[in-house]
């Protein structure tokens, strides 16, 4: 399974009022796993001045915006980059909206709703009354963000990245998938250890139960009705 977890920094806060994307960071999953791809560009916003706003969030000044790329430059490699794989970002809304207005400025089809992951969602659901930032969500997992003294669309992609993890459920589930998708000898024995054919015991494992334990079991069973789940299991 291919996932890009991406972030962008834009010049404002509504490109429906002409707002530009300065900045794309994304990074690549494959099975939950970073491979080590990477986009980011620096873009230039053709004139349209950065929001003192949005200025304080990111930092990215109309002086050094100038001499980058547009995203007309950049457009069709981004399209690639993220070409059938599920994007993942936080607060997917804001960038997906940024995203597909720059997309139809060059008339190039949007990002499918269907293809996003909002970890924004996955934590409020997860932790209701808590805040959900990813500087707060860092916290809680315990992910080292102290090199974040502003938004970076990269370091917060990176970021993101280690936080979707914990928010399916921590190291311990990529690890078990880590181990579904090796290609080495153990394959085999770790997929059986993950499936319901489990292979059978050669000899089956000798009861410790008393025979005052088992019949106070029964008796127990007994009591519980005719639709008591139990009475599946018992002889």
């Amino acid at each position: 399974m291919r996932e890009i977890i991406f972030d962008t920094e834009t010049t404002g806060f509504r490109p429906e009022d002409g707002e530009r994307v300065v900045e794309i960071g994304a990074v690549e999953m494959v099975n939950r796993t970073l491979t080590g791809n990477v986009f980011h560009e620096y873009l230039n916003p053709e004139g349209q001045k950065v929001n003192p706003g949005a200025l304080q969030v990111h930092g990215l000044t109309d002086e050094f915006l100038a001499n980058q790329k547009s995203f007309s430059q950049v457009a069709k490699e981004f399209a690639e980059f993220i070409k059938g794989a599920n994007l993942v970002a936080h607060n997917a809304k804001f960038d997906v909206n940024f995203m597909n207005h720059e997309f139809a400025r060059l008339k190039m089809p949007p990002i499918d709703d269907d293809l996003v992951i909002d970890t924004l969602q996955i934590a409020r659901k997860k932790h209701p009354m808590a805040q959900n930032s990813l500087d707060r969500l860092c916290v809680r997992y315990k992910i080292d963000n102290s090199s974040r003294t502003k938004h970076g669309a990269l370091l917060d992609s990176e970021l993101l990245a280690e936080v979707y993890i914990e928010l399916l459920g921590g190291k311990q589930t990529r690890l078990e998938l880590e181990s579904l998708n090796a290609n080495d000898e153990n394959t085999n024995v770790q997929n059986a250890a993950y499936s319901n054919d489990k292979p059978k015991r050669k000899t089956a494992l000798v009861s410790k139960l008393t025979e005052q334990e088992l019949k106070a079991h029964k008796e127990f069973v007994e009591k519980l009705g005719e639709d008591a789940i139990w009475k599946k299991f018992s002889n």
